[in-house]
């Protein structure tokens, strides 16, 4: 994230799409959380099917073998659904699902079988996407301990659980353990799959994201190249990976303030998109947003507008009015409507982000606070101190509460309420 918009309240638009960045998150097998600006690769591993891994051993070394079993249909079938409302954003519908799901491969697989990690992954992953990172660690966790004894510490599913586990922590703000999963789920690709392969180029990417959280800019660099250089290598100029980690790279670049460095970068990764995926998918809004940030960035708000205009065009097309991709560029959009001064304007488009937000992710989701902190910037800079405070107070306790009180937005919101004292009857 860029750790400038921690201190700079204009521009609070962009944290808020650093939240969703990765559009499917979780529910790709190869991305990542993207994808993005810092794409934290949550694979969420299905089975279709009807085989189950079994771990047996030969000599000193585990051997997994496919075992074909009376399949879990109904298992299966439930998991299946819930991932395509997981991807639509239906967060509710989704998750009666999963919990049935993994009841079932429970009661038919046992506790400690792959296929129950998996369900445990995947329902963490849905209660990660509504900031319920107290109920979706132990999760993750768990699922992580079932395939390390199922399938062995070196597993390449082990990989994909450490990975999701610190991509976890990473919302959390927990950048030490994360970034030890981090490394270690960089290592066992490394070892299993060789330095050129595109599992490694993700975690690679991974790492490098959690650097740029952490503000390490020189170390996260070399990271996004090596990782892109595996991917134009492997997958060729034009691939959609490619645009991902131009994407990345771009975004690197805009946080210290390389503009001219980070632009063409975006429009390469835009058109790589828009030719390969078509003009209205989904990651093509996404970095349609970006430039259109960057642009925003540099004082370019005629060039930046259309461009948030038709992302959210797309985003509304594939995902309906209520989701909270669309939220966020309803956001993004009232962010440079502010930044012009057009405070009229702006202000109904931060109470429609906040209230898709709060149907859509909880009361108590980090990017509800978010919605909160912006409309709340917004209402101080036409004077409305006294409306603006409660907004601040709410959006803190709830990343204090979520989030943690040393969490890198708890302290840019901590920040900007201490700094705009009000004097309260």
């Amino acid at each position: 994230m860029n750790r400038a918009l921690f201190i700079i309240r204009i521009g609070l638009f962009a944290f808020m799409t650093m939240l969703i960045f990765n559009p499917d998150p979780g529910l790709c097998a190869s991305s990542h959380r993207k994808a993005n600006k810092r794409q934290s690769v949550r694979k969420a591993r299905s089975v279709s099917s009807a085989h189950s891994r079994v771990v047996k051993k030969r000599g000193k070394q585990k051997a997994v073998v496919l075992n074909v079993v009376s399949p879990p249909d109904d298992a299966q079938s439930l998991n299946n659904q819930a991932l395509l409302l997981h991807r639509q954003g239906k967060y509710a519908e989704a998750e009666p699902l999963y919990r049935r799901s993994l009841v079932i491969r429970k009661k038919q697989l046992g506790t400690e079988h792959p296929l129950v990690a998996t369900s445990l992954n995947n329902l963490a992953l849905l209660l990660d996407a509504q900031g319920r990172y107290a109920a979706a660690e132990p999760l993750s966790r768990r699922a992580l301990a079932i395939d390390e004894k199922a399938l062995g510490a070196g597993h390449l599913d082990v990989a994909t659980d450490v990975n999701n586990l610190a991509a976890l922590l990473q919302a959390q703000g927990k950048f030490a353990e994360a970034e030890q999963l981090y490394r270690r789920a960089l290592a066992i690709r490394e070892k299993q799959l060789g330095s050129n392969h595109s599992d490694v180029a993700q975690s690679l990417n991974n790492l490098a994201s959690l650097l740029q959280d952490k503000g390490k800019y020189t170390e996260a660099e070399p990271l996004y190249r090596r990782s892109l250089a595996i991917r134009e290598k492997l997958m060729g100029n034009e691939h959609p990976d490619v645009a991902q980690g131009l994407n990345n790279l771009a975004s690197l670049l805009k946080s210290q303030g390389k503009y001219a460095e980070a632009e063409p970068l975006y429009r390469r990764s835009l058109a790589i998109r828009e030719k390969q995926l078509g003009v209205d998918y989904a990651l093509v809004a996404t970095t349609l947003n970006n430039l259109a940030e960057l642009l925003q960035a540099q004082g370019k708000y005629a060039e930046a507008a259309p461009l948030y205009r038709r992302s959210l065009a797309i985003r509304e097309k594939l995902f309906g009015t209520g989701h909270p991709r669309v939220a966020t560029s309803l956001n993004n959009l009232a962010g440079l409507l502010q930044a012009q001064g057009k405070y009229a304007e702006a202000e109904p488009l931060y109470r429609h982000s906040l209230a898709i937000n709060k149907k859509s992710l909880g009361a108590d989701h980090p990017s509800v606070a978010m919605s909160l902190n912006n409309l709340a910037g917004l209402l101080h800079a036409q004077g409305k101190s006294a409306a603006a405070a409660p907004l601040y107070r709410h959006a803190l306790a709830i990343d204090e509460k979520v989030l943690g009180k040393e969490h890198p937005q708890t302290i840019m919101i901590r920040n900007n309420y201490d700094a705009k004292p009000v004097k309260e009857k």
